[in-house]
């Protein structure tokens, strides 16, 4: 029998996790991988155009309520390039690079006074694509978002996933957020600004959520997001009284008892135990809810329970295979035992491989390239961080460290970077007290 915690052990665990889920390949193979993308609106007038995104949030909104179901993440598209409008090949190539079954897509006309929504399936194959034409739904524009409540169950059955009427009505419920026009516009145009994913966007989506919750104070999504912008923004104490805002409005919404233990989980003193509490609330209320247990995996690694972990995760890509954080994730508990390089360095690899665009599973695998002495895999790993986030403080320290190693040329310009991107954040004080040593030390090595 092997000691729990040592190596042996845990490679053990890591080959019952791999055939757990092949055991489960029944169920994978059920699932259907889908994007959703804005409906194309440019042939509405300018400020009819958020109807595009609206529908998009809709078909999330219902479609997150089935187990069969997973849905990737719109900031994930975004390593396939931005695009305004989502033509039939580039949402097929972003569909394709994030692994995707199927892309939800379709379009807005004006017909006479009404509008009608055009929406339209393409099934991802090897071979190309297969697009299928649903029926329009059409209305008046202060009608329409009434009328598109049964939209996602249509999808989800053109998917081929079953439905009995409990679910077609747990669906349709989820789709209705909110039975005021005029919230439902604010919160789409709020959710667009969001998108941006800058500080001017960030803010501009607080003004509109809080609008839109001040139009419909019970619209329980609008409040949770205005949660989620606000943690984007630095705002925890915010963020942390609008999850739990929308927690009183509807005890039964899973989303933000998760946010919470995300909240709990990056706190300056970690509450684990409570972001354990608040991620197993989130997977009482939705048993499939595949970031929940990543959460739960994370939090338990952070109390040293690699079993229970590496069960949370197993238990996450049994519910969606295709998450990139969970091989991150994975890839912590590797490079936390020290002794499993290579393992560290393959999770690593598969969470860049799912998405090219998570600075995090970058940052790991710079840190085992960096800790194994391989400083040129390891800088390439943190200039790429830096690339897709130019602000990302923690890349550019750790690339003066390894610059140290093999440039000291090199090292003092990159220092210098550091501390004027970082001297003006409180966060970042002792780190750059740190940085100005190292940048004399160099700079009088140099000189001598």
């Amino acid at each position: 029998m092997f000691r729990p915690g040592s190596r042996s052990w845990v490679v053990a665990v890591v080959s019952l996790l791999v055939l757990a889920i092949a055991g489960e390949a029944g169920a994978d193979s059920k699932l259907r991988i889908i994007v959703i993308a804005p409906f194309d609106a440019t042939a509405l007038d300018r400020e009819e155009q958020w109807m595009g995104e609206g529908i998009a949030q809709i078909l999330a909104l219902g479609l997150a309520q089935n187990a069969s179901i997973v849905q990737i993440e719109r900031s994930r598209l975004r390593s396939a390039g931005r695009a305004d409008t989502w033509t039939e090949a580039n949402l097929a190539q972003a569909a394709r690079s994030v692994r995707a079954d199927a892309a939800l897509f379709g379009r807005l006309e004006k017909r006479g006074t009404e509008v009608a929504v055009v929406p339209e399936l393409m099934d991802i194959k090897a071979s190309g694509q297969d697009v299928t034409n649903l029926e329009p739904v059409v209305g008046p524009s202060g009608e329409l978002f009434g009328r598109l409540a049964g939209l996602p169950a249509t999808y989800a059955r053109t998917l081929r996933v079953s439905l009995t009427d409990a679910d077609a009505a747990r669906i349709e419920k989820a789709a209705r957020p909110t039975r005021i026009p005029r919230a439902f516009e604010l919160y789409s145009r709020g959710m667009i600004a969001a998108q941006r994913g800058d500080q001017e966007g960030n803010e501009a989506a607080v003004d509109l959520l809080s609008r839109a919750i001040e139009v419909d104070p019970s619209f329980v999504v609008a409040t949770y997001m205005l949660g989620v912008v606000h943690s984007s923004l630095g705002n925890r104490w915010k963020a942390a009284a609008q999850f739990r805002a929308s927690t009183q409005l509807d005890a039964t919404y899973p989303e933000p008892a998760k946010a919470l233990g995300d909240l709990y989980l990056s706190q300056p003193r970690r509450l684990f135990d409570q972001a354990i509490e608040a991620y197993s609330k989130a997977i009482e209320l939705r048993p499939f809810y595949a970031d929940a247990y990543v959460g739960l995996g994370d939090a338990k690694a952070a109390k040293s329970d690699v079993d229970g972990a590496i069960a949370a995760y197993q238990k996450a890509l049994i519910y969606n295979p295709v998450n990139p954080r969970v091989h991150m994730s994975l890839g912590k508990i590797y490079y936390g035992e020290k002794g499993l390089y290579y393992e560290s360095v393959n999770a690593y690899k598969k969470a860049i491989d799912l998405d090219p665009r998570s600075v995090d599973a970058r940052m790991g695998l710079g840190e085992v390239y960096e800790e194994k002495g391989l400083y040129k895999e390891a800088t390439e790993e943190y200039k790429r961080v830096i690339e897709i986030d130019g602000k990302h403080t923690g890349a550019m320290y750790n690339l003066a460290l390894v610059y140290e190693k093999v440039d000291p040329k090199a090292a003092i310009t990159q220092w210098e970077r550091y501390i004027e991107l970082a001297a003006p954040l409180a966060t970042e004080k002792d780190w750059v007290d740190v940085a100005r040593q190292h940048l004399r030390k160099l700079k009088n090595q140099v000189k001598d």
